[in-house]
C-alpha cells in the first residue's frame, strides 16, 4: 500500500529564461470601467372581473405580494374600480413567478382572476 506521504514532492520547473521587462514584445493592458446597466424592472398587474371575490383578491395579494391587510384592500378596490391594479415591481423573472403563481393559486380555487406583467419604461 503506497500512502501520498510516502512520496518526496516534486520541485517547481523553473523557466530557462524570464520575460523582458521594456523590450518590443511587452504589451500592456488597460483597464476599462464597465459600465452594468440595472435590470429592467416589470410590474405585476392584476386584472378586474365579476366572478372573482373580493376577499379572495385581498387574500391572494397578502399571500403573494407581502402586502397587509389594509393595503391589500386598497390595491383591490383600485383593481374593482379601476379595472386593473399593480400588485408590485420586480425584475423579469420574479415577476413572471408571481404571475404564475397567483394564476395557479386562482384556478386551484375555480376564480378567473387574470394577472400580467408589464415592463416599465
Amino acid at each position: 500500500m503506497v500512502f501520498m506521504v510516502a512520496q518526496t514532492p516534486k520541485k517547481p520547473v523553473i523557466p530557462a529564461s524570464r520575460p523582458s521587462v521594456a523590450g518590443d514584445d511587452a504589451v500592456v493592458l488597460e483597464r476599462r470601467a464597465q459600465r452594468v446597466r440595472p435590470p429592467q424592472m416589470y410590474q405585476v398587474v392584476l386584472l378586474n372581473d365579476d366572478f372573482t371575490p373580493m376577499e379572495f383578491v385581498v387574500q391572494i395579494i397578502q399571500e403573494f405580494f407581502g402586502k397587509d391587510r389594509e393595503t391589500a384592500t386598497q390595491i383591490m378596490l383600485k383593481i374593482h374600480l379601476e379595472g386593473k391594479g399593480v400588485c408590485g415591481v420586480y425584475t423579469r423573472d420574479v415577476a413572471i413567478t408571481k404571475v404564475d403563481q397567483v394564476l395557479q393559486a386562482s384556478r386551484h380555487a375555480g376564480h378567473p382572476l387574470q394577472c400580467t406583467t408589464e415592463p416599465i419604461e
